[in-house]
């Protein structure tokens, strides 16, 4: 079979690519080269205009006329290679603004593909319309947008989840969704959404590629090591408020018993080297499930703080601790803290059940088979 895989943001592309190989399938991943992990991709789409005068001049051009530079340029970069993207077997979209494009570009990059290849699935991986759609009408999901309704997220920097809102992606959702076999989600924050759609394919957890990530069984000395790693601009949407408060508790209740990393906006390798050193993991506390960053913690060994709901425990029947589910809760996180640093030998024993969880349920190519299996049969879920 020959896949296009379009877009990615977490390794999820690359690593259902490594494991589609492996089982002798030829795929290839289109889309944006960007952000400080720089996944491999090959077809690369760069951004353009995006930073110093032209920046600017993007931004002013945008204000008074409604036209996206950068929209237009992906547009033509995509359009002088476009005799690459075709003949395709399947073709799978990692979310609904796979280019980041405006309506416009968006719906003729899209267009092109949907004519030129044989089948098109959408993956649920990330804020979409749906998505957004019942986070807002159902505001008790456990979600980012509840912290927005709170009034912790501006407008302006949740910009990139509200767009989903606009009469123009509600065009581009409903283009894409009469032109789609069929929508995977990645995990349980994206699958409860879509449990009535009648295009819903399932839920095929996130591969990962365990080979490719060492296991580094913990061990505990006189200090327990937690790492914090904070990107700025996604401050309230993790819920990094709620952890620098708990820390800042644990922090003068424990002493020299825990040593405390936190990061602000740090360089990757310089972010791997600090969070390898650690037993525990801090990562979001708006989370039902794990994402990529979580999992791969997880295959590490480490403990990690992320999504763990009881939706996420009765799917894969999770009956022992493999993470400890986050919560926006500051005395909750400090009690579950606690319980760690006092209980050593748990942590250890999680991190070897994390490892474990993601080899049994997250393996590349047990998930790449799942892949094939629902994109050769649109009844197929899981």
């Amino acid at each position: 079979m020959k896949v296009l895989l379009v877009g990615e943001f977490s390794r999820l592309h690359n690593s259902l690519k490594e494991g589609l190989q492996e089982l002798g399938h030829e795929v290839y991943i289109l889309g944006h080269q960007d952000g400080f992990k720089n996944y491999p991709v090959d077809f690369p789409i760069e951004k353009k205009w995006d930073s110093g005068l032209l920046k600017k001049i993007k931004v002013t051009l945008h204000t008074i006329f409604g036209f996206d530079v950068s929209s237009y340029l992906t547009y033509i970069q995509f359009k002088k290679n476009k005799s690459k993207f075709t003949g395709f077997d399947v073709v799978q979209l990692i979310n609904e603004n796979s280019f980041y494009c405006q309506y416009y570009y968006e719906k003729k990059i899209l267009n092109f593909l949907f004519q030129n290849n044989s089948k098109t699935y959408l993956l649920s991986s990330g804020y979409d319309y749906l998505n957004v759609k019942y986070c807002f009408e159902n505001p008790v999901f456990k979600s980012t947008i509840s912290a927005y309704l709170t009034g912790k997220i501006n407008p302006k920097s949740f910009e990139n989840v509200l767009k989903f809102r606009t009469a123009s992606f509600k065009k581009l959702h409903q283009f894409i969704y009469s032109n789609i076999q069929g929508i995977i989600a990645s995990d349980i924050d994206y699958h409860i959404p879509l449990l009535q759609n009648s295009k819903y394919s399932g839920l095929i957890p996130n591969p990962v590629n365990t080979i490719k990530i060492d296991f580094q069984p913990l061990r505990i000395s006189d200090t327990i090591i937690i790492f914090h790693g904070i990107n700025e601009a996604n401050y309230y949407k993790k819920g990094n408020d709620y952890f620098e408060k708990a820390l800042s508790i644990i922090e003068k209740k424990y002493g020299t018993t825990v040593q405390i990393i936190t990061t602000r906006n740090i360089p990757y390798s310089t972010y791997i080297d600090l969070y390898n050193s650690a037993h525990v993991v801090l990562d979001q506390t708006y989370a039902n499930d794990q994402g990529y960053n979580a999992l791969e913690a997880m295959a590490k060994g480490k403990v990690v703080f992320t999504g763990a709901e009881k939706e996420f425990t009765a799917h894969y029947n999770v009956t022992e601790r493999v993470c400890i589910n986050a919560l926006p809760d500051i005395d909750y996180l400090v009690h579950e803290l606690s319980f760690l640093i006092e209980n050593p030998n748990e942590i250890i024993a999680i991190g070897k059940r994390a490892r474990a969880f993601i080899e049994k349920e997250h393996d590349y190519i047990l998930i790449a088979n799942k892949y094939l299996e629902v994109w050769n049969s649109k009844t197929t879920s899981y």
